[in-house]
């Protein structure tokens, strides 16, 4: 989504990078955390990030390289298959986590971190004519 966020815009949105990076914040250290449980070393740990970041970054190019001149259609069906991905994610790996450690609140927390997202969308970063 980044590199196809460069091809419309000409530059990244600054909303995704923010939900990008706050996203993957538990999730790296929920991740971190079961790999030094399982005897991962921290190298082996430290090594596979690397690599996640590497992947990622090529990923990124090849978004903004191969998705030149793609039609609306297909930039939303990305769009929308990266934003089931997340939801996916997150439903199955960080929810029952949360939901252990925090209970009920859980799904109240998610729902407002939603709206905070979708009004932050809506009104923020608008160009004014």
């Amino acid at each position: 989504m980044i590199g196809a966020s460069l091809l419309e815009q000409e530059s990244v949105s600054f909303l995704l990078v923010i939900a990008i990076f706050i996203s993957n914040i538990p999730e790296g250290l929920s991740s971190t955390v079961g790999m030094k449980n399982s005897g991962y070393s921290k190298k082996k740990i430290f090594l596979l990030w690397i690599a996640v970041l590497a992947i990622s970054t090529l990923a990124s190019w090849e978004g903004y390289f191969f998705l030149d001149g793609a039609s609306e259609n297909v930039m939303s069906a990305i769009a929308a298959f990266a934003g089931g991905g997340i939801i996916a994610m997150i439903a199955s790996t960080m929810m029952p986590e949360a939901y252990e450690d925090s209970g009920p609140m859980t799904g109240l927390i998610a729902a407002l971190g939603l709206l905070a997202s979708l009004i932050l969308d809506h009104f923020s970063f608008k160009k004014t004519p």
